[in-house]
C-alpha cells in the first residue's frame, strides 16, 4: 500500500504526464497556422496557477518558455510578465522572438511609492532589453468589489497619479511606452483625464475590449474613445445574460459572445496602424456584476440611471442562455487545463479567419 508522498506524487505525475503529453510532430506534419494575434499570460491562468503550485511541471511563467510554448501553437507575439532578467537571458529570449516573425510586451505593476521606484526602472530596461516596446500596466481590480466607499476610490485615484507620475520619467528615458489597461477600475472620463493631464508620449492605454462593459460602459464606445491613445490591445469576446443582482459576464472564444469584434478591430487599426492584439481569454465561470446592489454604486457619483438602462437594454439584446455559459470550476484540473488550451486555440483559429490576425 502507498504511503501519503507516495500518492500524492503518482498523482501529481499522472497529471503532469496527461498535461504535458504531446504527439511528436511526425514527418510532413503541418506546423500550426500563424497567426498576428499574440497571446497574454492571463490566457493560461489555469495553467499557470497550477505550476506555480507544482500540481504540474515546466513552468511557462518563464518567459522564453512561454514564448517557445505560444509560437508552437502559432501566435504572433505574447504579453508576459519578464521581471528583472539578465543581459543573457533578455539576449536569447529577444532573438528567439525576432528569428521567429514574434512581438514582446512586458506586463509590470507600478511602482508602490519612492522607495518603488529602482525596482520599476529596472523592469522596464529589462522589457526593452528584451525586445519589448510596450509594457503594460493596471491599476487596480474590480473597483465595485474592492472599494466600499467613495472615499477608498477617491485615496486610490491620489496613488494611482502619484504612482503613474513617478514611472512616466522612467518610460521617457528608456523610451518605452507605458499601456495603462481599463481594468474594471476607471470609467472612460476618468482614465482619459489622467491621461490629458499626463500629457505624455509614453503613456497610453492597453484597449481591454470586455472589461469596461462591467462599468456600465458600451464597449464600441469604449474602443472608439480609447483608440487614439491605444499602444496595445487585449482582445476578447464577452457573453452576457441577467441574473437576480444585475448581469453576468462571461470570457468566451473569439466570435461566441457579443462584441462586434470585426468593428472594433478595424477602428483600433485605423487609429493605430501599428499596434499589436494580443488574447486574453480567461477560461473561468461568469463573473458577477452587481449593478442592482447599493454596495455596486458607492463609487459611481457620475453614473446615471441612463446608463444603467442602456446597460441591462444591451445585456437583453444579446442575452446568451445563462445554462449555456462557461462553467469550468467544478471540473478536474486536466480537464480545466485542457479546455484552456482549447479555448486559445479556438481563438487564434478565429482571429485568422474572420479578423484577419
Amino acid at each position: 500500500m502507498m504511503n501519503r508522498r507516495q500518492f500524492l506524487l503518482s498523482t501529481a505525475g499522472g497529471l503532469a504526464a496527461a498535461v504535458m503529453a504531446r504527439p511528436a510532430r511526425g514527418v510532413g506534419t503541418p506546423e500550426p497556422a500563424k497567426s498576428a494575434l499574440g497571446i497574454a499570460d492571463y490566457s493560461f491562468n489555469v495553467r499557470m496557477t497550477a505550476e506555480r503550485s507544482g500540481q504540474v511541471p515546466k513552468p511557462l511563467d518563464d518567459p522564453l518558455d512561454f514564448l517557445k510554448y505560444c509560437q508552437g501553437l502559432g501566435a504572433g507575439g505574447v504579453q508576459i510578465v519578464i521581471g528583472s532578467r539578465s543581459k543573457a537571458y533578455t539576449s536569447t529570449l529577444r532573438e528567439y522572438a525576432e528569428s521567429h516573425g514574434m512581438f514582446i510586451e512586458d506586463s509590470a505593476s507600478l511602482p508602490r511609492d519612492a522607495g518603488d521606484v529602482g525596482r520599476f526602472e529596472q523592469t522596464v530596461r529589462t522589457a526593452k532589453e528584451a525586445g519589448a516596446k510596450v509594457v503594460r500596466i493596471a491599476f487596480g481590480g474590480r473597483r465595485y468589489e474592492q472599494f466600499d466607499t467613495a472615499e477608498q476610490f477617491k485615496a486610490f485615484a491620489e496613488r494611482s497619479w502619484k504612482s503613474i507620475q513617478s514611472a512616466e520619467p522612467i518610460a521617457a528615458r528608456q523610451q518605452i511606452r507605458l499601456a495603462i489597461e481599463n481594468h474594471k477600475d476607471w470609467r472612460m472620463a476618468e482614465l482619459l483625464g489622467m491621461l490629458k493631464r499626463l500629457d505624455s508620449q509614453y503613456v497610453g492605454v492597453c484597449v481591454d475590449t470586455g472589461n469596461s462593459f462591467a462599468l456600465l460602459e458600451d464597449p464600441m464606445e469604449v474602443v472608439r474613445a480609447y483608440a487614439p491613445w491605444a499602444f496595445s490591445v487585449h482582445l476578447k469576446d464577452m457573453a452576457v445574460c441577467e441574473y437576480e443582482d444585475g448581469f453576468l459576464l462571461a470570457d468566451v472564444p473569439l466570435g461566441e459572445g457579443s462584441l462586434d469584434l470585426p468593428g472594433m478591430v478595424q477602428l483600433l487599426r485605423k487609429a493605430r496602424p501599428e499596434i499589436q492584439f494580443t488574447l486574453e481569454m480567461a477560461t473561468r465561470d461568469p463573473l458577477k456584476v452587481p449593478c442592482l446592489t447599493e454596495k455596486y454604486w458607492a463609487t459611481f457619483a457620475d453614473v446615471t440611471g441612463t446608463n444603467l438602462a442602456c446597460a441591462l437594454r444591451y445585456v437583453r439584446a444579446h442575452a446568451s442562455d445563462r445554462a449555456s455559459l462557461p462553467r469550468v470550476s467544478h471540473l478536474p484540473l486536466d480537464e480545466q487545463i485542457k479546455l484552456e488550451e482549447e479555448n486559445v486555440k479556438k481563438c487564434l483559429r478565429y482571429a485568422s479567419e474572420h479578423l484577419s490576425l
